[in-house]
């Protein structure tokens, strides 16, 4: 049974590590941006409101998808002095308890949220500012999948301390 849990583990954290890849590449395009507004701003007097929202809109999905994304690589908010003091069942029992925590609210988000999602569709919802970005509800669809990940990789986290899974492989090295 334990394969076939870190086959399951390592799939979820495959589509995780894919959503936070994303969102690093979502990171080089906003700096693109950024750079190419103030250069056309100040050099040629020029710029567009709907490339000035699409800088706030790319930094939804660099949140959305980077927490889940911080959770799998361990960087997720932890006060590890005192963790790190705490006896090993202790320790396990505290990411169980963390990672069931991260399902609920991942699951409560994504409830709250697909209404407003639908209702922004069904009115056809876009900026209020003329030249602004229409479709809005694309942004606001960003919040349950941000929040089904993050739900998604608490169910890996939890399952990794339940079953006492080596950790995840990481994306980057530490210097």
């Amino acid at each position: 049974m334990q394969p076939a849990i870190a086959r399951l583990v390592g799939g979820i954290e495959a589509v995780v590590r894919a959503f936070g890849v994303l969102a690093a590449w979502v990171c080089v395009v906003l700096v693109l941006l950024v750079a190419g507004d103030v250069f056309a701003r100040y050099l040629f007097r020029t710029g567009a409101v709907w490339l000035q929202e699409l800088q706030w809109h790319l930094i939804s999905p660099i949140a959305l998808f980077g927490m889940s994304y911080a959770l799998l690589s361990g960087e997720q908010v932890r006060v590890d002095i005192l963790f790190d003091r705490f006896s090993e069942p202790v320790q396990r029992a505290l990411e169980i308890l963390g990672g069931l925590m991260m399902i609920a609210l991942g699951v409560l988000v994504v409830r709250l949220s697909l209404p407003w999602v639908e209702l922004s569709y069904v009115r056809g919802e876009g900026s209020p500012n003329p030249g602004g970005l229409p479709h809005r509800f694309i942004l606001k669809s960003l919040i349950p999948l941000g929040f089904g990940l993050l739900a998604l990789q608490g169910v890996a986290h939890v399952l990794r301390a339940v079953f006492r899974l080596p950790p995840p492989a990481r994306a980057h090295s530490q210097g």
